[in-house]
C-alpha cells in the first residue's frame, strides 16, 4: 500500500503540475495520506540525517527557506515544503517527491506541530520481539529531530483560539520530546517553553531598537508560569522583548544568539535570521544568508509592486513599519476572510494604522474591503476603494495583503498559482 500511496501521489503532482491545476503542493499528500495514514513517518525514515521542524505564527516560511539556503550551501541536500503547504498533507507532498535528502527541513502549522511532532521525532531504534524486525517508526539513533520556536502571537483565533491555548499544546507534545529545541528568548510563551525543555536561545540584544510604548497587537505579557503580569526593560515589538515576572522570577533567558545581519529589512526578519543561524551552529556548520532572496508574497517583488504578506495584527503592524522605513508612498491593503485568513477580521482594529503618514497614498480591497476602509476612516485616513483587486494592481506600488489575497494577487502579476 505505501508504494501505491507513493505511486499515487506523484501522479497526481504531475497532473497538477502538467494542466496548471497548482503546484502539486497538497493533494498528492493528501491522497497518499488516505491510503496510507502512516505514510509520513516512513518517507520520513529515507532521510539521511533528520528533520528540521520550524514552527511559530509568523516567520516560518522565511525561517525555513533561510535554513535550507544554509544547508545547501555547506553540501546537504534538503527536502522542503517551500510552497508554504504546512499542513501533514504539504510535508507529504514534499516527501514523496524526494525523500532520500539528507535533511527534512519543514514549516509546520502551529495547530499540527503536536502531531508532526509525535511521528517525527527520530527515537533509537528497536526491535519488535514478535515480529523480528524493525519497527517502521522508530528509526536509528544518528538521525535527529531539531524543533525551532519562533514566535506564539494572536492569529486566526475562530481557529487556533488564544495564545496561550497553542502555548499549552506546544508544551504538552514537547514535554515528551528528545528533541533538539531552538526558541526565542524574546517571546515570554516561547521562552518558557524552550527553559524546561533545556533549549538553545537566540534574541535581540540591541537596546536601541526598543519601542517606549506598547503597540496594541500586544498578545501575552502574563507569565505562563504564574500567571503575574510580566516587567519588561524594554519591547522590540508586541510582547517581544526583554522581561521578567517579578512574582516567579522566571525571565528572559540570556541568548546563545543575538548577534547577526539580516538579508531583508524589518525587525521581523532580524529574528528569523537568528533562528536560521542558532541551526547552523548546532550543526557546526557556516551560514552565510548575503545573497538571500525572499521567499513568495515574503517581501517578494514582481514587477513595480513589492508583496508583504501581513495575516494577523503583530505581522501587519511590523510590515506596516518596515515598508514607510523603505519610504512607501502608495499602498494596497487587501482583506479577505476565507479559510486560510480566519473569518473572524475583527483583529483589524489593533492594527496601529494611525502611523500612516498624511501624505501616503492608500488603497483598499479583498472580500472584506468596506471593514477595512471603516477601520481606516476611524484612523483618519481617507481610502480610495476597489472592489476588483485587479484594478488596484497599478504600480509602483507596495501590497499588504491577508494570506488568501496574496495568494490572489500573485495569481494576478505572474499568471500562475503557488499551491
Amino acid at each position: 500500500m505505501l508504494h501505491i500511496a507513493i505511486l499515487l501521489g506523484k501522479l497526481v503532482s504531475w497532473a497538477s503540475k502538467t494542466f496548471g491545476l497548482g503546484a502539486g503542493a497538497t493533494w498528492p499528500g493528501e491522497i497518499a495520506l488516505r491510503l496510507n495514514p502512516t505514510i509520513l513517518s516512513s518517507l520520513a525514515c529515507n532521510l539521511k540525517k533528520g528533520v528540521i521542524l520550524v514552527a511559530g505564527t509568523n516567520g516560518k516560511t522565511t525561517t525555513s527557506k533561510m535554513i535550507q539556503i544554509i544547508l545547501e550551501q555547506n553540501g546537504l541536500s534538503v527536502v522542503h515544503n517551500s510552497s508554504g503547504a504546512n499542513l501533514d498533507n504539504g510535508i507529504v507532498s514534499a516527501l514523496i517527491g524526494k525523500s532520500n535528502a539528507d535533511w527534512g527541513v519543514f514549516e509546520v502549522d502551529e495547530n499540527t506541530l503536536p502531531s508532526v511532532i509525535s511521528v517525527l521525532s527520530f527515537r533509537p531504534k528497536s526491535r519488535n520481539p514478535e515480529k523480528k524486525q524493525w519497527i517502521p517508526d522508530q528509526v536509528r539513533d544518528d538521525k535527529r529531530t531539531i524543533i525551532v520556536l519562533l514566535n506564539i502571537f494572536r492569529d486566526q483565533l475562530d481557529r487556533y483560539g488564544e495564545v496561550d491555548v497553542i502555548a499549552q499544546k506546544w508544551e504538552k507534545a514537547l514535554r515528551g520530546s528528545k528533541a533538539t529545541i531552538i526558541a526565542n528568548a524574546d517571546d515570554p510563551l516561547i521562552a518558557h517553553l524552550g527553559l524546561f525543555a533545556k533549549a538553545t536561545f537566540f534574541g535581540i540584544n540591541d537596546k536601541t531598537k526598543f519601542f517606549t510604548t506598547m503597540e496594541h497587537a500586544t498578545d501575552s505579557t502574563f507569565c505562563l508560569n504564574c500567571g503575574s503580569r510580566l516587567k519588561y526593560e524594554g519591547i522590540y515589538f508586541s510582547h517581544l522583548g526583554i522581561w521578567e515576572c517579578t512574582k516567579c522570577r522566571e525571565k528572559r533567558p540570556k541568548p546563545n544568539i543575538s548577534d547577526g545581519k539580516s538579508p531583508l529589512p524589518g525587525l521581523y526578519n532580524l529574528y528569523n535570521t537568528l533562528a536560521a543561524m542558532s541551526v547552523a551552529k548546532i550543526l557546526g556548520i557556516k551560514a552565510d544568508l548575503a545573497g538571500f532572496h525572499p521567499a513568495f508574497g515574503r517581501q517578494e517583488e514582481v514587477g513595480n509592486v513589492k508583496i508583504f504578506l501581513s495575516k494577523n495584527p503583530a505581522g501587519f503592524n511590523q510590515s506596516l513599519r518596515t515598508v514607510l522605513e523603505l519610504g512607501a508612498k502608495n499602498l494596497l491593503f487587501v482583506l479577505n476572510d476565507r479559510i486560510p485568513d480566519g473569518r473572524d477580521v475583527s483583529w483589524i482594529w489593533d492594527v496601529d494604522f494611525e502611523m500612516i503618514p498624511k501624505d501616503v497614498s492608500v488603497r483598499v480591497s479583498g472580500d472584506r474591503v468596506y471593514d477595512l476602509a471603516l477601520r481606516l476612516k476611524y484612523a483618519g485616513i481617507k481610502a480610495d476603494i476597489y472592489e476588483n483587486l485587479e484594478d488596484a494592481l497599478s504600480g509602483p506600488l507596495y501590497v499588504l495583503p491577508t494570506y488568501s489575497a496574496m495568494l490572489e494577487v500573485r495569481k494576478i502579476l505572474k499568471g500562475r498559482k503557488i499551491l
